[in-house]
């Protein structure tokens, strides 16, 4: 199961990771208002669907006045957004996230997923933040730290140092980026994630932290003991054909065919 990113942030303040402030909007005339309850722009407007990619395909727009804000949600919302992870049907774009800018020094990456081959939680970090991680992984994996975590013991600070360090990050950076990748740590574990990815991280000018994308997958067959969680599955991003397996207990992903 996935959730949409401003779900995934409000996961993650819950946990104290730092997220950009914003909201979500179903309507122009709303993105308005709260453009203007956020503060001084400017703002970034993101299309909230189930795929990556979406800054490619015109769903992500910077604004910088309340109107501005209006003009591109009312363009937005109702827009069939086709992404490379859409497919060329695309999927309609039936919300915003309205979110307060930043100033970006430095993009990085960093993510959470289960290894199988060691049946263990690894963490993943890269200096190359905003790319796909599978082309980093094809044409330059020694940009890629894999940092396995032993779950008797949990991701430990010395961990989060020596992945701080390979990020290049020093100073201040260094303690915020321990209680941020253990915020995440205990995010993944406590919602029964299987994968939880945050691209990009984002070092500031004014050297703070900022998980300014995440992207959350459950396991959905702990889904029973975690009803807050499933109350945030959005019906409409999903294949019906598979919505229809859920309810049997059926492991079926849909695929080209018949």
């Amino acid at each position: 199961m996935n959730i949409h990113e401003y779900q995934a942030k409000g996961i993650l303040r819950g946990f104290g990771v730092p997220v950009p402030d914003g909201h979500v909007c179903y309507n122009s005339a709303n993105a308005r208002e709260w453009a203007k309850r956020l503060g001084d722009g400017p703002w970034v407007v993101k299309a909230q669907i189930h795929a990556g990619g979406r800054g490619k395909g015109g769903g992500v727009k910077l604004a910088r006045t309340p109107e501005e804000v209006r003009d591109i949600a009312r363009d937005m919302i109702g827009m069939t957004l086709v992404t490379h992870q859409t497919g060329p049907q695309g999927k309609l774009v039936k919300r915003i996230l309205v979110e307060k800018g930043c100033n970006i020094a430095h993009e990085l990456y960093i993510s959470l997923l289960v290894d199988r081959n060691t049946s263990r939680v690894a963490l993943m970090a890269s200096t190359e933040g905003g790319m796909d991680i599978e082309e980093v992984a094809a044409h330059t994996p020694e940009k890629i730290l894999v940092e396995s975590i032993n779950p008797l013991v949990g991701l430990t600070a010395f961990q989060c140092r020596k992945v701080a360090f390979s990020l290049g990050l020093d100073g201040k950076l260094t303690s915020k980026a321990v209680s941020l990748m253990q915020g995440l740590y205990q995010a993944f574990v406590s919602s029964d994630c299987s994968l939880l990815e945050i691209n990009p991280l984002v070092v500031t000018a004014e050297e703070e932290l900022l998980a300014l994308d995440a992207k959350f997958g459950f396991d959905d067959n702990a889904l029973f003991r975690q009803p807050a969680i499933s109350d945030l599955r959005d019906y409409d991003e999903e294949d019906h054909k598979e919505i229809e397996a859920s309810q049997y207990d059926l492991s079926y992903i849909s695929l080209d065919g018949n």
